[in-house]
C-alpha cells in the first residue's frame, strides 16, 4: 500500500536545485575560511594585504621557518621605514592569551638583537578573530606587557628559538618595559572578507562568480598609439583585397564595405581591452592570456589555409574564433561575440597573427 503522507520537506527547507545536486550547498566565506589549511589562510591574508596599496608600497610572506614572528610584512607607501606585522593563526576557536605569548616573546627578542625593526602596528589574523579574554586584553596595553612578563617562563623561554634559552634578564626586561605594546590589534575576520571581496582572487576563492562587467565604450575616433601594428596589419589586408597601397586610415577613401569592417574591428578591439582590463581586476593574473591562448590555438589552422586574400583571411579567421567553443574558462560567461574578434586584433598587435603571407 502507498501511503497519502507527504514527503518531509528538505532539510533546512532548501530546494534540490540544479546548483545544489552538482556542487552541494553553498559555504558561507566566513565559515568556508574556517577550513582552510595553514597556508591557504596565509594566502589568503596575504592576497587581502597586498590589495591595501593605498596604504602600503610592498607586501611581502616571510612565514615558515626562519620567520623569526613574522608572516605578513607590509612596508609603509610613503616611508618605508614604518612596517607592519600581520601575524596568521588559522585555529578552530577563537585566540585566548596563551595562544599569543610566545609571538610577543619573538618580537621582543628578534627587536632586542635587531634582527629586525619594532613594527608600527602587529596585527592578530584568525578565522574565528580574538576571543573576548584576549580582545580585552589587547586594549589595555601595560596589563598586556605585565602578563607577558608573568608568562615569559612558560610561553617564552624555551621557545622563542631551538638554537637558545632566552631568559628575561634585567638587560631584556629593562628593553621590553621601553616598548610601546599599544601597537597590537586583532582583526576581525569579517571586516578581511568584505575587503578581500573587492580583490582579483575572491572569485576563485569563494566562487559565486563574477561581477558584471561595466558598459563599453566607443572607440576614441582617432588611432590610439597602442592600435597601431594591428591597424597597419589591417590595412595591408584590405589593400591586398583592394590590390592598392593604403599608407593611412585616410586612405580606405570610398570603400564603405572596408570602412565598416575596419570600424567593427576597432569596437571589436576595445570590447577585448576591456574584457582584459575586467579580468585584471577580478581574476588571478595570467587567466586573459590563457584566453588569448585559447582563442589562437582554436585558429591556428585557419590562418594557415588558403585565402584568395589577406582581407579575406581576417573575415574567416574572426568568424571562425567566434564559433570556437569556450566551455571552461573562467571568463566563458563574460565573454561576448564582439570580444572573440577582438582577440583575434589583439594578437594581430602582439605580433602572433599575420593576415597577408
Amino acid at each position: 500500500m502507498i501511503s497519502s503522507t507527504p514527503l518531509a520537506a528538505p532539510v533546512g527547507g532548501t530546494a534540490a536545485s540544479a546548483d545544489v545536486v552538482a556542487a552541494g550547498l553553498p559555504i558561507p566565506p566566513i565559515e568556508r575560511i574556517r577550513i582552510f589549511s595553514d597556508s591557504q589562510w596565509e594566502d589568503f591574508v596575504l592576497e587581502w594585504a597586498d590589495s591595501l596599496r593605498d596604504q602600503y608600497r610592498t607586501v611581502e610572506r616571510c612565514g615558515g621557518a626562519g620567520d623569526m614572528g613574522r608572516d605578513i610584512i607590509a612596508f609603509d607607501k610613503t616611508n618605508p621605514t614604518f612596517w607592519d606585522n600581520y601575524q596568521c593563526k588559522h585555529y578552530k576557536a577563537g585566540l585566548a592569551p596563551s595562544d599569543i605569548w610566545v609571538e610577543l616573546g619573538k618580537l621582543v627578542y628578534y627587536t632586542y638583537i635587531k634582527e629586525y625593526t619594532y613594527p608600527r602596528k602587529y596585527f592578530f589574523v584568525a578565522p574565528q578573530g580574538a576571543g573576548t579574554k584576549l580582545s580585552n586584553l589587547l586594549r589595555k596595553a601595560d596589563k598586556l606587557k605585565a602578563q607577558l612578563i608573568d608568562n615569559w617562563e612558560k610561553y617564552c623561554k624555551n621557545d622563542i628559538t631551538s638554537t637558545a634559552i632566552v631568559e628575561l634578564d634585567a638587560t631584556l626586561r629593562g628593553y621590553l618595559d621601553g616598548l610601546d605594546f599599544s601597537i597590537f590589534e586583532a582583526i576581525p575576520p569579517l571586516r578581511i572578507i568584505d575587503q578581500h571581496a573587492k580583490t582579483r582572487w575572491y572569485s576563485t576563492r569563494f566562487g559565486g562568480g563574477l561581477p558584471a562587467r561595466p558598459k563599453l565604450l566607443a572607440p576614441p575616433s582617432t588611432v590610439a598609439a597602442h592600435e597601431v601594428t594591428y591597424v597597419r596589419s589591417l590595412l595591408d589586408a584590405y589593400g591586398d583585397h583592394l590590390k592598392c597601397a593604403l599608407p593611412t586610415v585616410a586612405d580606405l577613401g570610398a570603400h564603405e564595405e572596408i570602412k565598416e569592417h575596419f570600424s567593427d574591428a576597432r569596437l571589436e578591439f576595445y570590447s577585448a581591452e576591456a574584457l582584459r582590463a575586467f579580468s585584471r581586476d577580478t581574476l588571478p593574473p595570467g587567466a586573459f592570456e590563457e584566453l588569448q591562448n585559447e582563442v589562437h590555438g582554436g585558429i591556428k589552422d585557419e590562418m594557415r589555409g588558403t585565402h584568395v586574400d589577406g582581407y579575406r583571411r581576417v573575415l574567416s579567421v574572426v568568424k571562425m574564433a567566434k564559433l570556437l567553443p569556450i566551455t571552461n574558462h573562467a571568463l566563458k560567461e563574460r565573454l561576448s561575440i564582439h570580444d572573440r574578434g577582438g582577440i583575434c586584433h589583439q594578437l594581430s598587435n602582439d605580433g602572433k597573427v599575420k593576415w597577408v603571407k
